[in-house]
């Protein structure tokens, strides 16, 4: 028995040995990963080959793996734009120290490019693509994700809508290809195609992504590029990649930055001062008595200094064979206009479980946000600049919330009419509130079959889920408001209570092979794709009623709610030959069905194809030590267009008449359903372009770039036309009518200027010439057309300031020639008789200037010295008009002296022109078209990286940042950037000082 008992215990004894030596023989892997420069690479990643184990490098390049088995391993280091660094090494008991010093993969040409349903190299790319990854984002106050990469592309010009919390951005790649339809690119977040309308209660559609979740921006250019897209491509093609988990121990990373925005520049008008001597000088006894005592200044009675905060927090990480990301974001974001704001919280899921031995592989994007917004009254702009500085802001009394205000006892309102309300009481009075949901997710399933591991199949549930409802609210006592409804009673009924609410489900389905071969008998290679695709664009409008303050109703609507919908059908293929690893074949089909065409044209086919020709790499080039990269690409594509189109304009439908077009039967007044116009004939709009480009790289890539020549021409523009008289319908139609061309030169140069173990210094230019022409507008040439009015302006009637003209840039100004004195001043009312009839009329309106840049550069610099980092970002747009309406329409002396027995305020250029504005031709003076090209410091940055902190468990760095730095222009307003050329009272954008913090454990 004892014996026994003495074997158990050797046994154990044994066992526990044993144990001990096989915890002794596991040890750990560290050490350190950089760049050629020695500079730290944080984020490289260091795998067990074979297995799921790996490292993160940390911001200083540490790395650490831990809890290894004894044995000889294959370690490999990766980082994006680098050569992946395989080492074999064995690992015994401690610790192993294995440090990497990687080099740049040719500049980031064997970079993996998303581009439409799959990826490529980048050195294999046959299209005119551009990526922006995290590193190379703007930085600062950004609260869309669009603002990341303003001026970082060739052709692709960002311009914010203003300076509103969230007012997002026009974004215009190569110009647009559209008249009416929409000019918008079509914007793909991992792998869910977005709609471009709008969100009821969002300043913008894109500002509820948060663009701290976002990893790359690649940006399709040309139709070879885009035309897989097919219907929604004419415009570019924008796809945003969010940021995925790695493999390894969990990374906690918090960023926050408290930020500081003022107004940047105020509209020039006069002081309380200068209108008083100007309204002496120039004004009779009746205005002169209109005169207050106080000097108030308007502009700083709106404007104040905004505080705003952005906070993220994410967990990424890997559990097996299942990497994730988790993220989190509040932003509290307040506007220069008083009573504004934006409230933004997100969060993000990704999810990107490996199974089947990596056969199968599953990402999951998750991304939901809640925004709410009070919007402040824009209304308080203009009425700034034209209420009289001699007023004070408040009144004495109680009357209209204790605001002063202009008054006319005669009036039912005992308001004067026409005159400006208080801009103090319209942004205070108002109150404009949204809440707005928005989800944006999809599931896609890749599948490498075991039998045929070449082919995958690939799988894309999406949607893209929001709802936007709000409130607006005026008090009773509010001018703006005050004299709405009078009932039977003869009791007056003011202010406004009034909601909204829009719904919106859109929803993704897509299903592609795809086939990948090396055929190294032919010393080839395939790649091939074909897929279906289908997506619902459905909305439900609640229509609610127009409501006073006290609920009385002013006017219900026709219907409770409405719900457009429409659908896209599509098939699709795509081709890739390589041989020799030197000539690269592209082609691509896409067929497209939009339910918003008829049924007879309501598929078109879009292809494309492309070549490239690696020169570099042919026998006379391949051993240049100088040129380390040549590649010659040349395509062709057609896309389409169908954005922005009614759903249902092809068949014919009544529809209710408006309150104004009533017709009167006794004494009640009733409105009937009219036929509306239709065609049913009409067809996709279809753009095709040409594209010629070379990528370039000299000293082992030390510089790098690429120039695109393009030439798109769209045919069966979609545009309104004139429906004659007597045809039963409403006197405009939208149908296929014209067509334009865009022709322009890219080209984009990355240098490193310094390279070195303390300081690099790299810097990026990009610069594009881009001019549209509108070639047919009519069905029939007719040479005494005057084309299509567009672009209107505040004061008179009516009036329009840009036409599209056949011969002409899209929305060239159209107006008249000014004469000007031997002063250099304009002469009022005097213009030039370019037909030399003796009258001035609008045959003598001429075509002047375009609103269009000619010419747009970017500039980006990065010094890094040491843990410090210098960074700027700066745009120009060159050739570009801008119609300054502010001026137009406050700086004349009609203006100021108000035949209505009341004064405004005006522009300090009525000092300067002595227009007295009586007529209705000055609006239209080519005076007011001024020079509106810039130079613009977008952003300049600077940040400190303390390094490890609490005994090396955490990583500190932190930054200092100012956006909208300064502005160079010849331009008289606020702002030179304009979209679409008119300068109207806009929402200025701020000078905003940041200071961010970011704590990686």
């Amino acid at each position: 028995m004892r014996n026994n008992y003495l074997k158990k215990f050797m046994f154990l004894f044994a066992v526990l040995l044993l144990s001990q030596a096989i915890h002794a023989q596991s040890g750990s892997i560290s050490g350190k990963v950089v760049d050629e420069n020695n500079a730290p690479l944080p984020g490289a990643t260091v795998l067990i080959s074979g297995t799921t184990i790996a490292g993160a490098a940390d911001a200083n390049g540490n790395y650490k793996i831990a809890g290894v088995k004894a044995g000889s391993y294959t370690l490999t280091a990766s980082f994006i734009g680098y050569t992946s660094q395989p080492k074999t090494v064995t690992v015994g008991a401690g610790a192993l120290t294995v440090n990497f010093n990687m080099q740049p993969s040719s500049k980031s040409l064997n970079e993996i490019v998303v581009i439409g349903y799959g990826t490529v190299k980048k050195k294999d790319l046959t299209g005119s693509i551009t990526t922006v990854s995290s590193k190379d984002f703007q930085t600062g106050n950004i609260t869309s994700p669009e603002q990341l990469i303003a001026g970082k592309v060739a052709g692709v010009s960002i311009t914010s809508n203003g300076g509103a919390p969230g007012a997002g951005s026009t974004i215009r790649i190569r110009g647009g290809a559209s008249l009416s339809a929409s000019n918008d690119p079509l914007i793909v977040v991992d792998g869910v195609q977005l709609s471009n309308d709008a969100i009821p209660g969002s300043p913008s559609p894109l500002t509820l992504i948060n663009p701290n979740d976002i990893e790359t921006f690649t940006v399709l250019k040309d139709a070879s590029a885009t035309a897989i897209y097919g219907s929604r491509a004419s415009n570019g093609v924008i796809i945003i990649t969010t940021k995925k988990g790695v493999v390894g121990k969990p990374v906690i990373n918090l960023n926050t930055q408290v930020s500081v925005s003022t107004l940047a520049r105020e509209a020039q008008v006069l002081t309380g001062d200068q209108l008083r001597a100007y309204v002496k000088a120039n004004g009779n006894a009746a205005f002169q008595a209109l005169l207050g005592n106080a000097n108030t200044d308007w502009q700083k009675e709106i404007y104040q200094t905004a505080v705003s905060n952005d906070n993220n927090l994410s967990v990424s990480g890997g559990l097996k064979n299942m990497p994730y990301r988790v993220s989190v974001g509040y932003l509290d974001q307040k506007g220069i206009l008083r009573t504004g704001y934006l409230n933004r919280a997100s969060a993000a899921i990704n999810l990107s479980p490996r199974l089947l031995d990596n056969h199968l592989k599953i990402d999951i994007n998750l991304k939901g946000s809640q925004s709410k917004a009070r919007f402040a009254n824009q209304d308080a702009i203009g009425a700034a600049v034209s209420f009289d500085p001699t007023k004070p802001v408040l009144s004495g009394n109680n009357n209209y919330g204790g605001y002063y205000e202009y008054l006319d006892a005669g009036s039912a309102s005992g308001l004067r009419q026409l005159a400006p309300r208080n801009p103090v009481g319209l942004l205070e009075q108002k109150f404009d509130k949204s809440d707005v949901l928005r989800s944006i997710g999809n599931a896609q399933v890749d599948y490498k079959f075991h039998f045929l591991p070449d082919l995958h199949a690939n799988v894309n549930f999406g949607y893209d889920a929001s709802q936007g409802k709000g409130t607006i609210v005026i008090p009773e006592t509010a001018a703006s408001s005050y004299y709405r409804f009078k009932d039977a009673n003869n009791v007056l009924h003011s202010g406004v209570n009034n909601q909204y609410r829009t719904d919106i489900l859109n929803t993704t389905f897509e299903a592609y092979l795809n086939y990948a071969k090396d055929l190294k008998s032919i010393n080839s290679r395939i790649d091939a794709v074909a897929g279906y695709a289908y997506y619902d664009y459905a909305t439900k409008n609640y229509n609610y009623p127009d409501l006073t303050t006290d609920g009385t109703v002013v006017s219900q609507p026709n219907f409770p709610f409405d719900k457009p919908q429409h659908r896209l059908l599509s098939y699709y293929a795509r081709l890739n030959y390589t041989f020799d690893d030197k000539y690269l074949l592209t082609g691509t089909i896409r067929r497209d069905g939009s339910s918003r065409f008829s049924p007879t044209n309501r598929y078109a086919v879009f292809p494309s194809g492309a070549f490239a020709w690696k020169i570099k790499e042919e026998s006379f080039l391949k051993d240049s030590k100088v040129l380390s990269d040549l590649k010659l690409r040349v395509g062709y594509g057609v896309t389409g267009q169908q954005d922005a189109i009614d759903n249902y304009a092809y068949t014919s439908y009544y529809a209710l008449s408006s309150q104004t077009a009533s017709y009167q039967l006794g004494n009640n007044f009733y409105q009937l359903y009219r036929p509306s116009a239709y065609d049913p004939n009409r067809k996709w709009e279809q753009s095709a372009t040409t594209n010629v480009g070379f990528d370039y790289g000299f000293l082992n890539n030390r510089i790098t770039g690429s120039i695109d020549a393009y030439y798109k021409t769209t045919k069966d523009l979609i545009a309104p036309v004139n429906v004659s008289a007597g045809a039963g319908f409403s006197n405009i139609i939208v149908t296929n009518v014209g067509s334009m061309t865009n022709k322009g030169i890219e080209a984009a140069i990355n240098a490193q200027i310094v390279r070195s173990s303390t300081v690099t210094w790299d810097v990026a230019l990009n610069a594009t010439y881009n001019v549209n022409k509108v070639t047919k507008l009519t069905f029939v040439n007719d040479p005494n057309s005057t084309g299509l009015a567009t672009g209107g302006i505040s004061g008179g009637t009516g009036n329009n300031v840009e036409r599209f003209y056949v011969g002409q840039p899209r929305g060239v100004f159209y107006v008249y020639q000014q004469v000007y004195g031997s002063d250099g001043k304009p002469l009022d009312n005097v213009y030039v008789d370019r037909n030399n009839d003796g009258v001035i009329n609008d045959k003598d309106l001429y075509l002047y200037k375009q609103p269009d840049p000619k010419y747009i550069l970017g500039f980006s610099s990065n010094v890094r010295y040491k843990k410090f980092n210098l960074a700027v970002v700066m745009r120009a747009n060159l050739g570009n008009y801008a119609y300054n309406n502010v001026f137009s329409n406050t700086g004349t002396r009609n203006n100021i002296l108000n035949p209505l027995q009341f004064l405004n305020n005006g522009s300090t250029n009525v000092l300067e022109s002595g227009i007295i504005g009586a007529n209705d031709k000055n609006v239209l003076s080519d005076y007011y078209v001024q020079n509106a090209s810039f130079l613009k410091m977008d952003n300049a940055s600077l940040g400190y990286n303390f390094g490890n902190i609490f005994s090396s468990k955490a990583q500190l760095s932190i930054s200092g940042n100012v956006q909208n730095v300064f502005v160079i222009t010849k331009y008289k307003g606020v702002d030179p950037e304009v979209n679409g050329g008119i300068d109207n009272n806009i929402y200025p954008r701020p000078r905003t000082y940041v200071l961010g913090l970011n704590l990686k454990f």
